[in-house]
C-alpha cells in the first residue's frame, strides 16, 4: 500500500506544499457539478444528455455541456452520438471507472457525516 504525502507539515509563516498531482485532481473533482456528474454516471451504465440534465436539474443545460466537455477531455467520460435523433449518450471510461471506489467513499462518508447548510 503506497503513503501519501497530502502535504508537508504545516509551520507559522512558511508555505506549506501540497502534493501537485492531489490539487489539481481535488480542484478538478471538487469543480461545481463534476463530482456529481460523475456520480449519476457512475450508477449508471449510459445516459442521454435529457437524462443527465433531469438528474442535475440544478445546474443549467449550458454548464452541464461545458462541464461535459471538460470530462471527455480528461478522458473520463467518452461521448456518443447516434446519427439518427441526434441522440447523444455519455459513459464512464475507464478512467472514470477507477473513480468508483472514491465515488463510493465519499458516499459513505457523506451518509455517516452530513455536512449542513
Amino acid at each position: 500500500m503506497t503513503t501519501h504525502v497530502f502535504a508537508t507539515n504545516v509551520v507559522a509563516d512558511e508555505p506549506c506544499q501540497i502534493c501537485p498531482r492531489f490539487e489539481r485532481t481535488f480542484e478538478f473533482l471538487g469543480k461545481k457539478w463534476n463530482g456529481l456528474i460523475l456520480s449519476v454516471l457512475c450508477e449508471n451504465e449510459s445516459l442521454r444528455f435529457k437524462d443527465l440534465a433531469k438528474a442535475i436539474s440544478r445546474c443549467s443545460d449550458r454548464v452541464l455541456v461545458e462541464r461535459l466537455k471538460e470530462l471527455e477531455s480528461a478522458g473520463l467520460i467518452d461521448r456518443f452520438s447516434e446519427s439518427e435523433g441526434h441522440q447523444v449518450t455519455y459513459k464512464l471510461t475507464e478512467k472514470g471507472k477507477a473513480l468508483l471506489p472514491v465515488m463510493d467513499a465519499v458516499h459513505d462518508w457523506a451518509d455517516q457525516w452530513e455536512l449542513s447548510n
